[in-house]
Order: C-alpha cells, then structure tokens, then sequence
C-alpha cells in the first residue's frame, strides 16, 4: 500500500507531458458505492486490490491479462483523449474534459509504456481506482 500511494504521489507531482492526443488502456477497481453493477468491495477493499495488482504490474505481470482477469469496466478498456476538438469516438478518441479527470489528469503524466495510478476521490475518480497504461 505504502509503494502504492507513494507512486500516487510521485505522477501527480510531474508537470504534464506534451501531446496532443494520447491512447491508454486502464483497469478499474470499482467500489460498492460507485454505482457500477455487480461490485461488492468496500473502497478499503478496492484500495488493497488496486495496491495488489499494481504491485504484480510493477513486477513484469502482463497488463492486459490483469486487464481482462481484473477489470470492472469493459476489456480491453483502450481509450484515446485528445486535448483539441470532440475526439472521434470512431476510433475510440474523446476529448480530455470528457472523461473522469483523474484519467486524464494521470495519463498525460506518464510516458508511453508506464504505468501510474489514479486514486479514488469523489470529484475526479468516482469509480473507483484506475490502473493506467500510457500505450500511445
């Protein structure tokens, strides 16, 4: 848990990188209390689970297995976001204010291939904990 908030920490603090459209596959740890069906973790249990799995990730586990063994969103959960314009969401491309801000907020932080995490807080993550992989 401690590397887990640690590396929470350390991203946040980065300035963002420059893009103008990133692609990055995430998985989240939702919580009972963020409306998505099925979930029955408290956010303490998300927080251990996130931490887990991140951990696995830190130690070579492949992401999109995780992705597709873990997620409570759909797999393979690959978003783009562009900061200029609508997106396109015939390829899966939204604008950043579009998305949860903590995605965007994480993802811009990370270079292509890492792996940061956005921590649950009611205003900008509200689902839960997102496990994030900058791909593009």
């Amino acid at each position: 848990m401690e590397t887990l908030r640690k590396d929470i920490k350390a991203v946040a603090a980065r300035p963002e990188r420059k893009a103008d459209e990133i692609q990055v596959q995430h998985l989240l740890v939702a919580h009972k209390d963020a409306g998505i069906g099925g979930v029955t973790r408290t956010k303490e249990e998300a927080e251990q689970l996130t931490a887990e799995l991140y951990e696995q990730i830190r130690n070579g586990a492949d992401f999109d297995k995780l992705v597709k063994e873990h997620t409570d969103d759909a797999h393979p959960g690959i978003y783009g976001m562009t900061m200029k314009g609508a997106g396109d969401r015939g390829r899966n491309v939204y604008p950043r204010k579009g998305m949860v801000a903590a995605f965007g907020d994480v993802g811009w932080r990370l270079d292509v291939n890492e792996v940061g995490v956005a921590p649950f807080d009611p205003r900008t993550s509200p689902y839960g904990w997102h496990i994030i992989k900058r791909l593009k």
